[in-house]
């Protein structure tokens, strides 16, 4: 199943304005990384962020939230910002699913 992690956090925690968080999050790359099996996501499709909104979006294929928001608290993420976990669908399958409904 495929997930967004929508992460937000406030200009004053922002990894560009704040110490700590820029140390936190200099090193959640590498542990999500490193974290990926024990936490059961299959993989990291992509990891994006808008600077200026304070946000960052992270794309996975995992076997359910659980596990995402697990590793969301191990590595980092939910310490500087607000996390939400939505599942995701692919356009194409949507369609499909839309169309077999006819």
């Amino acid at each position: 199943m495929l997930f967004g992690v929508f992460a937000v956090h406030s200009p004053e925690s922002c990894p560009l304005n704040n110490e700590q968080s820029k140390e936190i999050f200099l090193g959640i790359e590498k542990k999500i990384k490193e974290s990926i099996k024990k936490h059961n996501i299959e993989r990291l499709i992509g990891f994006y962020m808008s600077v200026l909104e304070h946000q960052w979006i992270i794309i996975l294929d995992a076997k359910n939230a659980h596990d995402v928001e697990t590793m969301c608290i191990d590595v980092g993420i939910s310490a500087t910002s607000t996390v939400k976990i939505v599942p995701l669908n692919e356009f194409s399958k949507v369609i499909k699913r839309i169309r077999a409904s006819q």
